[in-house]
């Protein structure tokens, strides 16, 4: 506990920091995921559709971060067509799923951050946060009580999610590339 703030645990996350310090990339990331198709562990790719992909948040508010991402750059949900936006609520429900076997959380957030006011890092590319939740856990708010970090590595994390959207029945989900 903090001397300054005994009610407040710390939570260290070093590698949000290295997303604020990281010279941004030129161009839509996300865009740039959904192209290289032959980079999908590197990239962290869970799942591909025809219209979205799942790929884990390289940069998480909490372990098993994952985005549903639809590969046509839109800068809002109302812009996504009938088969985009349900393929991307398909993609969310998998998801759940996959994070639930997974890592057991005790809850979801699931939302879509739109614009830099409402704190979306990919500010003109829709896309859906899935983020697992315990109790306890950090928000996306400043800690306010004790926390529970769960210490995985993003590789591993999504290799587990994939291992379990194959075994879901999930199609879509890419191979392990070689030499990985």
């Amino acid at each position: 506990m903090s001397e300054q703030y005994p009610e407040m645990a710390r939570m260290w996350a070093p590698w949000r920091m290295e997303y604020f310090g990281a010279p941004k990339e030129k161009g839509c990331f996300l865009c740039r995921i959904g192209e290289e198709r032959g980079r999908n562990v590197e990239n962290l790719v869970l799942w591909r559709g025809r219209k979205t992909f799942l790929v884990m948040n390289r940069y998480p508010y909490n372990g098993g971060h994952v985005m549903a991402v639809p590969y046509r750059h839109v800068a809002s949900v109302p812009e996504l067509d009938g088969e985009e936006w349900g393929e991307v609520l398909m993609a969310i429900r998998w998801a759940e799923a996959a994070l639930t076997a997974v890592m057991r959380p005790q809850g979801f957030n699931i939302g879509v951050n739109q614009g830099g006011a409402a704190g979306a890092g990919a500010k003109d590319h829709a896309h859906v946060h899935v983020v697992p939740r315990w109790e306890g856990d950090a928000n996306f708010l400043p800690v306010l009580g004790s926390v529970r970090v769960v210490p995985q590595a993003l590789e591993t994390t999504a290799a587990a999610l994939r291992k379990a959207l194959r075994e879901f029945g999930a199609e879509g989900v890419p191979q392990e590339e070689a030499g990985r």
